[in-house]
């Protein structure tokens, strides 16, 4: 049994909970884009269903989609140990910093490419329909709020990078501290914005995260046509990175990785400065085809899955 758009149904989670405990034999594959209403049903399937959450596009599947290549997935630390003939190989197929460029602008989802003129408007769309629709659907909130969601999505787009101040959040958006945050756990839920925080503490509803990033870079841009091309290069990092790896707040650096790695994300100019000194850490750099030692292209994290 194929069931789409699964969370349009009431009580979806219950009613498959039944039908798999009566009907033994079925298999039920069942989809839904409603990342948050899924998160909110699925406590009824545990020990029964296993939940797969279909990430944006990364780098690679964009190319392989849309330039006709064969790339496979490459892991984290093998990245990490053998990016230089890594990159030679695959500089040997595409123009990677050209197309890293064009992934930015518009490679984020499988129905986005360059000719599509409206592409940023049908991406402001989808956010609409995830704050009028989606979030309404398991969150009773009223137009006012939906409209101050809005407003503070808008905020954290036009921030480089945004790292929140969340008394001074609170009055733009004109709520209370406690209600914001709640905010921005709905809109991690949904998969509108990532949060990040220190390593060992909880990542609860009511924890300040240390640094807020829209989810993807094509969705920055729909979001603010002249996004901050540094806030862009971490957007990247974290959206691709995070999707199989964890990721933390540091203070050495912009990220910390399964509580081991340090990153630094900058231009192709970016020096090793801050990170002289630390173990395990790196330079992730844009514009550059080619890194050395522990100077990594910032596109090659666009090939893990």
């Amino acid at each position: 049994m194929f069931i789409d758009e699964l969370h349009r149904y009431p009580d979806w989670s219950i009613e498959i909970k039944n039908i798999y405990d009566f009907y033994p034999d079925l298999k039920i594959v069942a989809t839904g884009s409603s990342a948050i209403a899924i998160n909110e049903g699925k406590a009824d399937l545990s020990r029964r269903a296993s939940i797969y959450h279909l990430h944006t596009l990364s780098l690679r599947e964009y190319v392989n989609m849309f330039h006709n290549n064969n790339s496979k997935p490459l892991a984290f630390e093998e990245i990490l140990k053998n990016h230089e003939p890594i990159a030679f190989e695959i500089n040997r197929m595409i123009k990677p910093v050209a197309v890293y460029n064009e992934f930015v602008q518009y490679g984020s989802y499988p129905f986005s490419n360059n000719k599509d003129s409206l592409l940023y408007d049908k991406l402001q769309s989808m956010i609409n329909l995830v704050i009028d629709n989606d979030i309404p659907a398991i969150e009773n909130i009223s137009y006012e709020s939906r409209i101050k969601i809005k407003k503070l999505l808008y905020l954290i787009s036009t921030a480089v990078p945004f790292k929140p101040n969340i008394t001074e959040l609170s009055h733009k958006v004109g709520t209370s501290r406690d209600i914001l945050l709640k905010y921005l756990h709905l809109l991690s839920q949904a998969g509108i914005i990532n949060l990040l925080h220190h390593p060992g503490i909880a990542n609860s509803i009511f924890q300040k995260p240390d640094k807020i990033y829209i989810n993807n870079p094509t969705l920055m841009i729909a979001l603010d046509e002249r996004a901050n091309k540094g806030t862009l290069r971490e957007t990247f990092f974290m959206n691709q990175v995070s999707a199989e790896n964890k990721m933390f707040y540091s203070e050495a650096g912009d990220f910390l990785v399964n509580n081991k790695y340090i990153f630094e994300i900058g231009g192709k100019n970016k020096t090793k400065k801050q990170i002289a000194g630390l173990k395990n850490a790196y330079i992730v750099s844009d514009d550059i085809e080619y890194g050395s030692a522990n100077t990594i292209p910032l596109w090659l994290f666009g090939f893990l899955y």
